[in-house]
């Protein structure tokens, strides 16, 4: 059986190596991605600091692929025509028997004027490192600054974990007393992280920006994005020398460019709890691709549910395990809907952390905690290191 993958991060990599692992000879596995570069995208937040460099949080991908297995094209996924199990690439034709999409997001930059132009964001490498450069320049003048989450979006996590590390680095660069800091959230309260929230968290938060001196906004969007301000939808202008937003992610152009796929507005694939798509049987979803029933609604401004590296990477081993059973000829496949995953997150606040357990990402739940660590974010450290460590290895079992 010859199954494709469409992407090599948290979700797809995980996919393949599994796929690999459990499938043995029995299983060829392509991988199909323009980036050589497995990246650990939660510790993004770290470079504009200098706290960490790029080359600290990757490595080469393909070189671990092919040891374990795994081919590896170098090419960018144009297109899919599910009823002819092909992809186009621009490399040529790929056919498939089973095809797993995990394609990650892209950003939603024109989500209001300005955002692409004047607000930095820390998302991905180049746009860490760019925001370094501004803050290097920023300090020399300070002035107000405004961090948040725009309309839409659902990666309220690290926004929070930048606003938390913006601050501690004033204080370091003894500016502090020189700006005012704004944070904007769509979110109904603080802390709703687009969960619905966990009991005491909402306190917590507020006994965050009251402690650090933050002003903060809940329920608005951004209506433009100025050089020196930001228009709020409520009319409200905050004076900004330096902004940071997390736009909302959207499909990638490769599901959007495949109709047969029958993909949602947004551009995310429809799957069953199996994360087996709705109309194609020898199609999945996994990680960021996949489309998310949220239970909750929005307040007055619309905002959606986060889609991080721990799902991503559970919902890769999930289709991997679906599609090995098939392949022996079984009929009842691993089911566990998104909502349904653990939550697991460590939120960094600048050297020092929150710990955010839960049964289930969605309510209802039996459990959830945040635990506030104001000594160290020694478990965020630890994770990343783990995590690095596991997958440079190929060790996608292990939890």
């Amino acid at each position: 059986m010859k199954t494709v993958v469409i992407g090599g991060n948290f979700a797809g990599l995980t996919a393949a190596l599994e796929l690999k692992r459990k499938g043995k000879q029995e299983q060829e596995v392509v991988v199909i991605d323009k980036s050589t570069v497995f990246l650990f995208i939660p510790s993004l937040i770290w470079v504009p600091f200098g706290r960490r460099e790029i080359k600290d949080i990757s490595f080469r991908k393909d070189e671990l692929l092919r040891k374990k297995g795994v081919e590896f094209i170098n090419a960018e996924a144009i297109k899919v025509d599910p009823d002819k199990n092909i992809v186009v690439t621009s490399k040529g034709d790929v056919s498939y028997d089973q095809l797993v999409i995990a394609t990650g997001p892209k950003v939603k930059y024109d989500v209001a004027p300005g955002v692409k132009e004047y607000a930095h964001y820390i998302g991905t490498p180049k746009g860490a490192m760019e925001t370094r450069k501004a803050l290097e320049k920023f300090k020399k003048d300070p002035g107000p600054v405004v961090i948040g989450a725009t309309q839409n979006a659902g990666c309220m996590g690290a926004a929070y974990e930048f606003l938390f590390n913006i601050e501690k680095w004033l204080r370091e660069q003894k500016i502090r007393k020189k700006v005012d800091l704004y944070w904007i959230t769509p979110e109904t309260f603080l802390g709703h992280f687009g969960i619905d929230g966990i009991k005491g968290g909402e306190t917590m938060l507020k006994s965050f920006m009251k402690m650090f001196h933050i002003h903060y906004r809940t329920e608005v969007g951004v209506k433009e994005v100025f050089k020196d301000r930001v228009e709020l939808t409520t009319g409200e202008i905050l004076p900004s020398k330096f902004t940071m937003l997390m736009p909302p992610f959207i499909g990638v152009d490769f599901v959007t460019n495949s109709p047969g796929l029958h993909a949602t507005e947004a551009g995310y694939i429809p799957v069953t709890n199996d994360y087996r798509h709705v109309d194609y049987p020898n199609v999945w979803a996994a990680g960021i691709a996949v489309d998310v029933k949220l239970p909750f609604t929005p307040g007055k401004i619309p905002f959606s549910g986060p889609k991080t590296g721990y799902p991503s990477d559970e919902t890769g081993k999930i289709v991997a395990e679906n599609i090995i059973r098939l392949s022996k000829g079984e009929t009842k496949l691993k089911e566990k809907a998104w909502g349904k995953i653990p939550g697991i997150c460590v939120m960094d606040a600048g050297k020092k952390e929150v710990i955010i357990l839960s049964d289930t990402l969605f309510k209802p739940r039996k459990f959830a905690v945040m635990i506030p660590n104001v000594l160290y974010d020694f478990s965020k450290v630890l994770f990343e290191k783990y995590f690095m460590w596991k997958t440079k290895r190929g060790l996608s079992y292990l939890p």
